[in-house]
């Protein structure tokens, strides 16, 4: 094993546990995958039966295009193949690809027009870069589906499932589980805000626009220094 693969398993693996610390995991379900550093046809994925808490480099295993385990004892749950295998291959600036239930996001799907507004300085971090998949159809056991939410990701990072949960899709782990975090803190406040019943104060979109390409220059700096600071706090048994 490289260098390399050695350090995308230690950062996915943390990413796994971290999710966990955070909430963002529901049983031993959902899936974040990364594709082994080098290659464009195989990646790796949390396998079925084992906890976030308990993740591990050693638990990841590495899938091919087909679905073909290559490294790994455990099997992967086909929903996880289904969409992970077919938007790594339908989309290939989507290297790490994580899907959760995490609740805040997910109850914005639940939602006739649920979506995520320009109400905060955090929401404003997603503006232009968010897709909504209005299709529920059950769950994900055919390429087909999978098929159609790389559709849905053609202009976007993220895309929430409608009844469903959340896709992030980004370049590294890191950026990855950054955009993850904030998402959920934006949803949060939503729907706090709507809690109160009263009238959302809408951020005008010429600003969220102009919000968004600040933090987009100043991510470059701040999302390893935040995936970094968050391993600290994990190898140190604290929670984040």
């Amino acid at each position: 094993m490289s260098v390399a693969e050695e350090a995308a398993r230690e950062d996915l693996a943390a990413a796994l546990r971290l999710a966990a610390c955070l909430g963002f995991h529901e049983g031993i379900c959902n899936h974040f995958s990364l594709m082994v550093p080098g290659t464009a046809d195989r990646f790796l994925i949390n396998p079925q039966g084992v906890h976030w808490h308990e993740m591990t480099p050693a638990h990841l295993v590495t899938l091919d295009r087909d679905g073909n385990r290559i490294s790994g004892d455990a099997t992967v749950e086909p929903t996880a193949f289904h969409i992970h295998t077919r938007i790594h291959l339908g989309l290939p600036r989507a290297r790490c690809v994580l899907h959760t239930h995490m609740p805040y996001a997910t109850s914005l799907t639940t939602l006739q027009d649920g979506r995520l507004l320009p109400i905060s300085q955090t929401a404003c971090t997603f503006h232009g870069r968010v897709a909504y998949y209005r299709d529920y159809n059950g769950l994900v056991f055919d390429e087909a589906e999978g098929d159609r939410m790389v559709a849905a990701l053609a202009d976007a990072d993220i895309l929430f499932l409608a009844n469903h949960g959340v896709m992030v899709t980004a370049a590294d782990v890191a950026q990855a589980f950054n955009d993850l975090y904030y998402l959920e803190r934006a949803c949060q406040l939503q729907v706090l805000a709507l809690s109160t019943g009263q009238a959302l104060r809408i951020i005008p979109d010429e600003t969220a626009r102009r919000t968004a390409e600040q933090f987009r220059v100043d991510s470059a700096e701040q999302v390893p220094l935040h995936f970094a600071a968050l391993k600290r706090l994990l190898a140190a048994g604290v929670t984040p």
